[in-house]
């Protein structure tokens, strides 16, 4: 049978907590977290770890409650204007064996009100694993237009992200893919309706989204010679 993990209450958990961003709140609903949020997020990451071994073997689905596919609900305050303790939204990534953290290639749910989403790529990388992408896109523009501009990818998912006002070094400014190639972030996302995430089935619609990505995720991949 079908088996449901987020709810309804989910979402309200969510909501409740943007409206009340501070730590006596959090710890007097602590237990709806762990119930609605987290108990729920961690599961998910189990039952979809057989999925994602059929789309790809060398990504992970690490169920442990700290450091492992779920983020950690609290913000990392150091350096922000914003002095909120709490995301707001829950952030699941499934990524690459060999990445240490969320700037490796992956497949990344993200749940929030109102913005509910599929993401897959590589986001944010540094300058010289950026520079090692776009050097793919210049060797391969035919592979890349495969991967990122065509179905299964093309129609389902679009490219997202910041991008660079001016031509890299090595980047021609009449290139074809310009547009592609001044990417910051190299990612696409898929927005999904709440109700969607909170059906019996989203498991396998979820599995579904990213096999639809893989073609993106495996260029990526290729690109930083590292096995999908």
């Amino acid at each position: 049978m079908p088996r449901r993990h987020f709810t309804a209450a989910t979402f309200a958990f969510l909501r409740e907590l943007k409206a009340n961003n501070d730590r006596d709140w959090f710890r007097a609903n602590q237990d709806r977290y762990e119930r609605h949020v987290r108990e729920p997020a961690l599961r998910f990451i189990r039952d979809f770890e057989p999925y994602l071994e059929q789309i790809s073997p060398y990504f992970r689905a690490d169920d442990r409650r700290s450091g492992g596919s779920l983020f950690r609900i609290h913000r990392d305050v150091r350096f922000a204007r914003d002095k909120s303790p709490y995301k707001t939204h829950a952030g699941i990534h499934f990524r690459h064996e060999q990445g240490r953290d969320v700037h490796c290639p992956g497949f990344y749910l993200h749940l929030e009100p109102r913005a509910v989403f599929v993401g897959a790529g590589v986001w944010r990388p540094d300058s010289p694993t950026a520079q090692r992408i776009r050097a793919a896109i210049l060797a391969d523009a035919d592979g890349w237009r495969l991967a990122a501009h065509r179905p299964p990818f093309a129609g389902r998912f679009e490219l997202a992200g910041e991008s660079l006002k001016r031509p890299p070094r090595g980047v021609p400014a009449d290139h074809p893919l310009l547009a592609d190639l001044l990417r910051k972030e190299f990612i696409g996302v898929h927005s999904l309706k709440q109700r969607d995430v909170t059906s019996a089935d989203f498991l396998e619609r979820f599995a579904e989204e990213c096999r639809a990505a893989a073609p993106l995720v495996r260029f990526l991949c290729s690109a930083l010679e590292v096995p999908f």
